[in-house]
């Protein structure tokens, strides 16, 4: 068994890998800023490692890299990395020592896709700040891989989701109350004519997803991973199961984008324009073929264990949930 380094391990994935590491016989070290629990319970944090380091800070002072390799990790799994700068430290520090290197990516590296379901083969054309640097990040790991046999792996999730926190809605945005209004079976506007796509994942999925990257290491160094459940969901298909879910029969209407974000709050509507625009839609066959790993939860699946979740917790309303 290895000693596996989780930089940022108490987040959304982390919380169920976290688990599954130590019940492999793993000796896990999660390095986190300290500041969050795990979204779950679960008595196998009890037997792991845990070292508290604001990333941001180290990296400024530019002790980050050398306290990581210091831990000893056979395995880092890269949580939280995003700029080239930060990657290129961690690797360099690591490099001739860690067995295996795995990065969290995106699927906003692809940007919009040309083809759909996009498969890891097809053209990186990501924008915006977030999309770009990570598609810069990944793509140096990986050439670092094919050069020098930096022993990288990236796995590039969807939208996250799982108890504990606000799935992405079929508005697009992340308002809660989205959910309330479909519950109470309220209209509900979406922007264009709601056939732009959504790609949800659930969080224990991607941490199935690296599970099976480890187990496979000879065959996934140098590769890149999606992360995403067997289907996306177009906003409209979305927004008519979860009316139905409750009870209700779809009350849907539609208004061009610019019209639409007239009536929404400025930062939902911006959520909204950042998903759309890129509407992605993604294939897990790469994962299936190579890895032998096939993700459990569908989009609405995950999406509804949320929301049960978020009812239980008295921030959506009950409706007549199916």
């Amino acid at each position: 068994m290895a000693r596996v380094v989780i930089i940022g391990g108490s987040g959304h994935v982390g919380t169920y890998l976290v688990p599954l590491l130590v019940e492999a016989g793993h000796s896990v070290v999660n390095v986190t800023r300290g500041q969050r629990a795990p979204y779950r319970p679960d008595a196998a944090w009890a037997q792991v490692e845990t070292v508290e380091i604001d990333r941001t800070a180290a990296e400024a002072d530019g002790s980050f890299a050398g306290r990581i390799a210091a831990l000893g990790g056979d395995i880092v799994i890269d949580m939280i990395c995003f700029t080239l700068d930060s990657a290129r430290h961690l690797a360099e520090a690591l490099r001739g020592t860690v067995q295996h290197f795995i990065h969290c990516g995106t699927i906003w590296v692809y940007g919009h896709n040309a083809t759909v379901p996009a498969t890891e083969d097809q053209p990186l054309n990501a924008f915006g700040e977030y999309g770009t640097q990570k598609a810069a990040i990944e793509t140096w790991l990986l050439g670092e891989a094919r050069r020098t046999g930096f022993p990288t792996t990236v796995f590039r999730p969807g939208h996250i989701v799982g108890p504990g926190w606000v799935p992405l809605n079929p508005a697009g945005h992340f308002n809660v109350g989205v959910y309330s209004q479909i519950a109470r079976g309220e209209p509900l506007a979406l922007p264009n004519f709601g056939l732009e796509t959504v790609h949800h994942v659930h969080a224990s999925d991607l941490a199935r997803l690296v599970m099976a990257i480890m187990a496979s290491r000879s065959t996934a160094v140098g590769e890149a991973f999606n992360g995403v459940s067997p289907q996306a969901l177009n906003l409209r298909g979305y927004a008519e199961a979860m009316y139905r879910w409750f009870g209700h029969e779809p009350k849907l209407s539609y208004l061009p984008f610019e019209q639409w974000k007239a009536d929404v709050a400025e930062q939902d509507a911006a959520a909204t324009w950042e998903h759309i625009a890129r509407s992605p839609n993604h294939s897990m066959h790469k994962a299936r073929r190579l890895l032998g790993f096939a993700p459990r939860y569908g989009s609405l699946e995950a999406v509804q264990e949320a929301v049960r979740w978020l009812i239980a917790d008295g921030r959506v309303e009950a409706g007549n949930v199916r």
